[in-house]
């Protein structure tokens, strides 16, 4: 191979490394091990100076290089581009070393040291044509966004544009930096026209892996602007597309998981960060696994795993500190600090460290950071008994006026000053603005996980109001509370006169939690009344113990315990002092906690007693108003689905048609059942379930072709006032906040339905069909929702279904009563 055949075939690995890297680093490798058997004299002939053969060697190391690169080695890539920068100097080819320092500027940047990479790009500019300082523009761009220079970033790619000519590659690199670092700016509809032109470069060009980190981006486009449903449709996609580059596909699931996180997703950036820290580290993606540890140490932090956030907030740090990215150190060290307080009792010494890092914090730009973590520090303070300190940082947080947290700070202020009535008006303003911020939110996981911002200042006001030993007062800032979480957008509890007026002879429970004990506020027609029962993870517990027993004995399991012992426990601690304000009535009930995960109708106390299960006092009320048929219509239109795998599920639509003439059978395909949510007033579901704790809108009912979702749902505008989900699971809950139970049921009932049947445990198939025959039947009747089930299970023995929303109120599904052999099979 002559030296211009090396070096052909070198620059020729080069241009492949972006559409075939496996060959590209084939190729190159080729190419070294023909110059390295080459004859010495024959490398000498032309002197080191110029050296044809060096020039190929050198050109060859950066195809290596940029190969390895695309394939997610990067510290081999590092090593080849430095050897080629050396071999280019000591041949006197300055140009050849200045093309080698252009690659280095991206490995730099993914290695963690974005500002050594903008310094290796200065050094290469003066030995670059016009159009390679186009291409370096183009590296120079993701140092810069690693910087938060966003703006720079999309400069840097405009200037790049009109001087890359026909190279497809870079200029398809330049709409995919620039259409990220958009992204971040804001500009969705500008990101979302580079991302696309990105990608219709990229198909056309062969460039199948600059194609798939365009369509891998598209997941962080659609969560920052909010469509959270599109984010998790593409970043399913993203998977399958990124087979095989576990590096990118990383990167991928980080950019998605920061998305999430600012959408108030923690449980589900989780997931995605678990695993893409392993392959960073694998990859030596310096850069991307510091703030991937940093943003997993923080949402380990708000899931509740204050070990393993120390953990992750410590590798953070070092890596950080080795990178000399300060800027970041203080936030690391924030988390470390509260995983010490959420592990150990505060010591004397931690308010002080709070201090000294909310100092740096505001020195680093990271002021909302700062100001939560000096109230913490005063809070702590007060514990410690120094109150002196605690009131210096209360005044200094009240008189800045940073939203929330300063009027969280003046409620705590008049609180320790002896005004009640002044805290209560603080709470109620940081309520306000809080409820204002999560307004907007269509979607109720974000919503929820939004408004936990306000968690501590509600629970201070609830606080507030259990010292008055008032049921009223409990119960108006619990309400409250639910109403911000619940998406009303503002806390404003039901009126009282109008509560009693609908509950009738009915009577409602509500149960909050105060410093790890659990009350219940009574509300009848003559009185309300608060009642303290005692530890509330007791009834955790015994909530568990309960769920676990019954569903073994669904399961056929002869060795479950005996559920019936875990209800009678639980009704005790729940109900044993309220006995007396609850007689036989009908109960509504509403649960917080794990409370929503409880089959309340199992109850021995419950045995026939309708029960209804209600996220808030004023959702019930609300659900109470709403209309059993839609306008213009004297009864109600039904629809039952069949889903797949279910020996009874079409015996069940049928039994459904034959209660209530007129029901319309729907295929089980997405599209059908969407469309029929959309027109009926009655739906009915008999399919599989699956409930996923982590990710309540991840939920699901399975149907020919694929799962609903509960995301999918989110689509709907007007959807059933009744649904009776008849599948495993589909009445579970996760309520990140009191007020938004998060699931199949409660995204139904965020959505307006007014009542949801569904199941909190897995159901056997041909007990559900029983059961649910005896339900629709007494429906048919006249019954409401709440009644048709009472009387249901009483009949068949079958439990574990349970009453959402607002169950008592009847559905008029027929104009005449049912055939007297409707309900039987």
């Amino acid at each position: 191979m002559t030296a211009d055949e090396a070096l052909a075939a070198a620059e020729h690995a080069v241009d492949l490394s972006g559409s075939d890297p496996a060959r590209a680093l084939a190729l190159a490798r080729t190419v070294l091990t023909t110059l390295a058997a080459l004859p010495a004299s024959c490398r000498e002939a032309t002197g080191v100076a110029g050296c044809g053969h060096c020039e190929a060697e050198a050109v060859a190391h950066r195809a290596l290089a940029v190969a390895a690169r695309e394939l997610g080695d990067l510290p081999f890539a590092e090593e080849r581009l430095r050897r080629a920068v050396r071999i280019a100097l000591s041949a006197g080819l300055p140009h050849r070393a200045a093309q080698a320092r252009l690659s280095l500027v991206h490995v730099r940047t993914e290695l963690g040291h974005p500002e050594q990479a903008l310094a290796v790009a200065a050094d290469a500019e003066p030995g670059l044509t016009p159009a390679e300082v186009g291409k370096l523009g183009v590296h120079r761009a993701v140092a810069l966004a690693r910087l938060g220079r966003y703006r720079e970033a999309v400069d840097h790619c405009d200037r790049a544009v009109p001087v890359l000519g026909g190279d497809v590659r870079f200029l398809a690199g330049a709409m995919l930096n620039r259409g990220l670092a958009r992204v971040f700016l804001g500009e969705f509809g500008a990101a979302e026209a580079d991302l696309s032109r990105c990608a219709e470069l990229a198909r056309d060009a062969g460039l199948e892996h600059v194609l798939a980190l365009a369509e891998g981006n598209l997941p962080f486009l659609a969560a920052r602007r909010g469509d959270l449903p599109a984010a998790f449709s593409a970043y399913r996609r993203a998977e399958s597309i990124l087979v095989g580059y576990p590096e990118r596909l990383a990167t991928v699931r980080c950019d998605l998981a920061e998305a999430l996180v600012g959408a108030h997703l923690p449980g589900e950036a989780r997931v995605l960060l678990e695993m893409a820290v392993p392959e960073l580290a694998a990859a030596g993606a310096g850069t991307a696994l510091a703030e991937a540890l940093l943003l997993l140490a923080r949402v380990e932090l708000r899931t509740g795993d204050p070990r393993r956030a120390r953990e992750s907030a410590e590798l953070a740090a070092r890596e950080l500190a080795a990178q000399g990215r300060t800027v970041l150190l203080p936030v690391a060290d924030e988390i470390i600090l509260r995983t010490r307080l959420a592990l150990d009792p505060p010591s004397p010494g931690l308010p002080a460290a709070m201090l000294s890092c909310a100092d740096a914090l505001d020195a680093a730009g990271h002021g909302d950071t700062s100001a939560a973590l000096r109230l913490t520090a005063a809070e702590v303070s007060l514990r410690l008994g120094d109150r002196p300190s605690a009131e210096e940082q209360l005044a200094l947080l009240a008189r800045s006026g940073r939203g929330v947290v300063a009027l969280q700070a003046t409620a705590l202020r008049r609180s320790l000053a002896g005004d009640r009535k002044g805290a209560f008006a603080a709470v109620l303003a940081g309520l306000a603005e809080v409820g204002a911020g999560t307004r907007t939110f269509e979607d109720p996981v974000v919503r929820a996980h939004a408004a936990r911002a306000g968690e501590p200042l509600a629970g201070f006001g609830l606080a507030l109001a259990m010292r008055t030993g008032r049921g009223r007062a409990v119960l108006a800032w619990a309400e409250r509370w639910r109403a911000v979480t619940g998406g009303v957008g503002r806390p404003l509890a039901p009126g009282l006169a109008a509560l009693r007026a609908a509950l009738g002879e009915s009577v409602l429970v509500e149960f909050v939690r105060h410093e790890g004990d659990l009350a219940a506020v009574v509300v009848t027609g003559d009185r309300v009344t608060l009642r303290r029962l005692g530890p509330f993870p007791a009834v955790a517990e015994a909530t568990v113990r309960l769920r676990y027993g019954l569903r073994r004995t669904h399961l056929l399991d002869g060795s479950a315990p005996e559920p019936g012992a875990e209800a009678a426990e639980l009704e005790r601690l729940l109900f044993g002092s309220l006995r007396d304000r609850l007689g036989d009535r009908p109960l509504v009930v509403v649960p917080t906690g794990t409370l929503h995960t409880l089959p309340w109708p199992l109850l021995p106390m419950n045995a026939d007693r309708p029960v209804t299960v209600a996220a808030s006092a004023a959702a019930w009320l609300a659900g109470w108003r709403v209309p059993a048929v839609r306008d213009g219509r004297e009864t109600a239109v039904p629809v039952a689905v069949a889903g797949p795998g279910l020996r009874y599920a079409r015996a069940e639509a049928r039994m459904v048609g034959e209660c209530h003439p007129g029901t319309e059978r729907v295929a089980a395909r997405r599209a059908e059942v969407m469309a029929a949510l959309e027109r009926a007033d009655v739906a009915h579901l008999a399919a599989h379930g699956m409930f996923s704790p982590r990710s309540p809108l991840l939920s699901s009912i399975d149907l020919d072709d694929g799962p609903l979702m509960a995301y999918d749902l989110l689509r709907l505008r007007t959807p059933p006032a009744l649904v009776v989900l008849s599948a495993c699971d589909a009445g579970m809950a996760h309520a990140p906040a009191d007020g938004a139970p998060l699931g199949l049921a409660g995204t139904f009932l965020s959505l307006g339905t007014r009542c949801v049947v569904a199941s909190l445990v897995p159901v056997r198939d041909e007990e559900t069909l029983t059961l649910m025959t005896a339900f629709h039947g007494a429906l048919a009747a006249g019954a409401p929702p709440a009644r048709a089930l009472a009387v249901a299970s009483g009949k068949t023995g079958v439990a574990g279904f349970v009453c959402f929303g607002c169950g008592d109120r009847p559905v008029t599904t027929a104009p005449e009563d049912p055939a007297p052999g409707a309900v039987s099979r």
